[in-house]
């Protein structure tokens, strides 16, 4: 046997075994992802103690008369942004929530005993809360602006969360003596950072355990697929997707903002945002033409919104002829996540993991040939 044939065979070989390598050791994060969501049942092993890495909006400090835990507008844009402090000496049971976010931090630690009013909610996806709303354990509050005080008085909660952007109703709340908590975890522009919000819920419950094991969990997932996705991208022969989002809404195009908590999430899924050059850590609008010119040959583009019934591109096509004309329209790359269909509201800010999976599924799905997007969908 001569030496080219040699080298032949050795190439084949080699090629056999790196092929069979992928297929019997998935990559890392698809494994990951394969697990679920188990890490409540692994509580025991993690720290009572609790350490903010990511959050802007949080800091907690241990001292002899209880947990100091300071609260802040975390948006960069929110200048002089008054810190608010309280002092934890005792766990609490008893909250009102009055956004789905708030409700979904106590969905991803199971502690959704611990609700005993919310807001009137349009769709709401929990099992349990709709259960606890059905059985009277959990009442509504009304809405914001029209709270009813003295069904909430009647529930006797420790505390009522509130969010920044938001006051209606709220100062009647205080001068009946409940505390009123601000959660902020929504305007972080970090993922995790946002995720990390349920720290503040595990400090509140008692329940620090669980806060750090759940977040852990997501933190490992999403850490572990944003550097695999990064290697992958780092090669010479991967390009990087482009991407748009939003659409044209009333009086203009509303895009997220180059700055913001889904820029991120596009960057850190291997794909270049059209809007990387915006300053703006929340959204901003566009006119139509503005927006249409820079993405009209985006590889994807992300939208979302609450329709009620299957969205297909023909629907948004009926919208506005013109998006019919955009190359991710033309090339089924249409990311859309419908809220009346998935729990986004609730859940989507304490699952990045899973949102950053959506995306890479869609702009490298190599990586994570055995996952199935949660939120956002390939249009058809």
């Amino acid at each position: 046997m001569n030496k080219t044939t040699l080298i032949t065979l050795f190439s084949i070989l080699l090629v056999a075994c790196v092929r069979k390598e992928r297929q019997e050791f998935p990559r890392a994060a698809d494994a990951l992802f394969q697990q679920g969501d188990s890490a409540l049942f692994r509580a025991a092993e993690y720290s009572d103690s609790v350490v903010i890495r990511y959050a802007r909006g949080l800091e907690v400090r241990y001292a002899e008369d209880g947990i100091h835990v300071l609260i802040s507008n975390p948006d960069p844009s929110a200048s002089h942004a008054p810190v608010e402090e309280m002092v934890l000496t005792e766990p609490h049971h008893r909250f009102v929530c009055t956004t789905a976010l708030q409700l979904g931090n106590f969905e991803v630690l199971g502690l959704e005993s611990c609700i005993v009013g919310m807001n009137s909610l349009r769709n709401l996806f929990s099992p349990v809360m709709k259960r606890r709303m059905a059985d009277g354990a959990t009442v509504k509050i009304g809405k914001e602006g029209n709270f009813d005080l003295e069904t909430i008085i009647a529930l006797q909660p420790d505390y009522i969360f509130v969010s920044a952007s938001k006051h209606g109703g709220f100062e009647a709340l205080r001068e009946c003596g409940i505390p009123l908590i601000p959660h902020h975890g929504y305007k972080e522009t970090d993922p995790l950072g946002q995720a990390e919000w349920i720290k503040l819920v595990g400090l509140l419950t008692g329940e620090t355990r669980r806060a750090n094991a759940v977040f852990a969990d997501i933190e490992q997932k999403y850490l572990t697929l944003r550097d695999e996705v990064a290697a992958h991208c780092a090669r010479e022969d991967v390009p990087l997707p482009t991407v748009i989002s939003g659409r044209q809404l009333r009086d203009g195009w509303y895009v997220v903002g180059g700055r913001s908590y889904m820029a991120r999430l596009f960057e850190d899924a291997g794909a270049r945002y059209v809007m990387s050059d915006n300053e703006d850590s929340g959204g901003t609008t566009l006119d139509f033409e503005a927006a249409y010119a820079r993405g009209i040959h985006a590889d994807f583009w992300q939208t979302d919104g609450t329709f009620p019934g299957e969205f297909t591109l023909q629907t948004l096509s009926q919208e506005d002829e013109r998006y019919a004309t955009m190359d991710a329209y033309k090339h089924r790359r249409v990311l859309f996540c419908n809220f009346s269909r998935v729990p986004y509201r609730e859940l989507g800010g304490v699952q990045p993991h899973l949102l950053l999976a959506d995306f890479v599924k869609a702009f490298h799905p190599e990586l994570l040939p055995r996952y199935t997007a949660k939120y956002y969908q390939l249009l058809q």
